[in-house]
């Protein structure tokens, strides 16, 4: 990455790329869409609500008629529906060049996915988990597929990842626990997937982004949170960023986390940042990997990993 500051005008034409992206409808998933399909892309947007996304879509195209936008149903809290989804898309789509996990459950009450899973993990871990393996094929066609999660600040204020009781029956619920740790395990899992991958001799690259303090329509419960977010986040078109950068930027490496430059990585332009040190340790990685793949019964095809 350069000294200088990055930003869209930077980043590289997308002609002939599909990209899927999770939760596009609103936030940064919309920013996102946005400027991928800016760049040319062509932009799948997987979204719980379909006419959310459609109205989401008409929002895009109001600014770039050319727009190529398609909106897909996909509920990441239930992996039926995640198995349906990745069904259309092997009988629609041969090759997928980029997968961003941006959908997210952030700081609800305590709740359970349609498969039993405490929302947060559900939701944010092994739906993303699941969809992954089962598009691996179309992501094994490209020819330098990507990966892109996405983290959070919130990773580092968890207690930390408690797989004896991941959906937290046995101790006290916390929303900020909860989804901190749901963001722990996001970024053990993709360092791990990258790993694999690299293992398996495949040209994809597994890599996260988190995008500070950002001005995002999420509706968090919490009221300071609200406040405190009107008054000090980024706009989400700069929250957007480190995902944009990870996606597309040439010296992206696989198993790198990227946030803002900024204080605290509250804000700013994007650049490598660290993450806590349970997020690179491999034996809580493979330990998460094996959980994962028994509670969604769900095995990479990945030889060699």
């Amino acid at each position: 990455m350069s000294k200088a500051a990055w930003s869209l005008s930077d980043a590289p034409r997308l002609e002939g790329k599909r990209v899927l992206i999770t939760g596009a409808n609103r936030g940064l998933g919309l920013q996102l869409a946005t400027a991928l399909a800016g760049l040319g892309a062509e932009v799948l947007m997987a979204c719980r609500d379909p006419q959310r996304a459609e109205n989401a879509i008409a929002q895009i195209r109001s600014q770039q008629p050319q727009a190529r936008l398609r909106a897909l149903p996909l509920d990441l809290a239930r992996l039926d529906s995640i198995r349906t989804f990745a069904s259309r898309f092997a009988g629609e789509y041969a090759s997928l060049d980029l997968l961003c996990h941006n959908a997210a459950a952030i700081m609800v009450p305590r709740s359970e996915t349609a498969d039993g899973f405490e929302q947060h993990i559900g939701t944010n871990l092994l739906g993303a988990y699941a969809l992954t393996g089962l598009l691996l094929d179309a992501l094994k066609a490209a020819p330098a597929a990507r990966i892109v999660a996405t983290g959070s600040l919130a990773h580092r204020l968890t207690p930390g990842l408690d797989l004896s009781d991941p959906h937290f029956t046995r101790r006290a619920y916390k929303e900020m626990d909860a989804y901190g740790a749901s963001k722990l395990a996001v970024l053990s899992w993709c360092f791990e997937l990258d790993r694999r991958l690299r293992a398996a001799r495949l040209p994809i690259r597994a890599v996260a982004a988190h995008p500070g303090y950002s001005a995002t329509n999420l509706d968090v419960g919490n009221v300071f949170i609200r406040l405190s977010t009107r008054l000090l986040a980024q706009p989400p078109a700069m929250g957007m960023l480190p995902a944009l950068y990870a996606a597309t930027a040439e010296d992206v490496q696989g198993g790198e986390y990227f946030g803002p430059a900024g204080f605290k990585e509250l804000r700013g332009p994007p650049r490598r940042v660290d993450c806590r040190p349970e997020a690179r340790d491999p034996a809580l990685a493979l330990r998460l990997w094996d959980w994962a793949q028994h509670s969604t019964g769900l095995a990479y095809a990945l030889p060699g990993a």
